[in-house]
């Protein structure tokens, strides 16, 4: 009898913690380790000061308009009192947790420019410390979710502020690509979140891909990085908006 309570009691603390696993990791908030607590803290302090009014915030290729896109950003949007808030390897869940731990507190921007998921899309199977080393997976419908919980919770920090949410740009080399493909679907339902009047939807994936779909590595040498003809070519696809929503 006590073997068959134990193994009972067994169960249900199984099932209990089971139950608290969130299904969906893209909206689970998780910290990164290493240099990545550093830059969340830099941009902290950016938010503290409260003078920037145009941010841009997403994973590497975000990131990259500080090395690869530094030339183009100095042109274009540091006038606009532009600052970058992008690091590498960031999923949803990475940006949940910054925006509830400092991220824009003190800060409010006239226009976020957002664009994440790609990496919720290209980590499946990785283990991830962060989320207790079980493979990751993330579908379409689940980063889609994740990109919804931040457009949610920038809406409660930053109710004025608009929102220039970017469809994910194009990865590996043709649109028969299995992870071309899942950013594609998560493009399909993240555009259904623009209302127009906070949030605004603009995809320009096709402005890096020749008219048969296939992403050439002059603009992503490794087929999901912009080079530097690459920020010079996002820029050019967002600066109307951008100039629009400012206003």
């Amino acid at each position: 009898m006590k073997s068959f309570a134990f193994a009972l009691a067994t169960l249900c603390l199984a099932a209990a913690s089971l139950a608290e696993t969130p299904r969906n990791l893209a909206i689970d908030p998780k910290p990164r380790e290493g240099g990545w607590m550093k830059a969340h803290e830099s941009f902290n302090a950016i938010s503290k000061k409260g003078e920037a009014q145009l941010v841009f915030l997403g994973d590497s290729i975000t990131a990259g308009w500080s090395s690869k896109g530094k030339e183009v950003w100095t042109k274009k949007w540091e006038p606009l009192k532009a600052a970058n808030f992008g690091i590498g390897g960031d999923r949803t869940e990475h940006i949940l947790w910054r925006l509830q731990n400092g991220n824009f507190d003190g800060l409010k921007p006239k226009l976020i420019v957002l664009m994440i998921g790609t990496n919720n899309t290209g980590h499946q199977g990785r283990p991830m410390p962060e989320h207790g080393n079980v493979a990751y997976n993330s579908s379409a419908e689940q980063t889609a979710e994740g990109v919804k919980a931040i457009l949610d919770l920038l809406g409660r920090k930053l109710p004025e502020t608009k929102v220039l949410l970017l469809g994910i740009f194009p990865r590996g080399d043709t649109k028969e690509h299995p992870m071309r493909k899942q950013n594609v679907a998560t493009n399909n339902l993240i555009s259904g979140y623009a209302d127009n009047k906070r949030v605004f939807y603009k995809d320009i994936g096709n402005t890096f891909l020749q008219p048969d779909g296939v992403l050439p590595k002059e603009i992503m040498p490794d087929l999901l990085h912009l080079n530097a003809k690459g920020y010079e070519m996002w820029a050019a696809a967002i600066e109307g908006k951008v100039t629009e929503l400012m206003k």
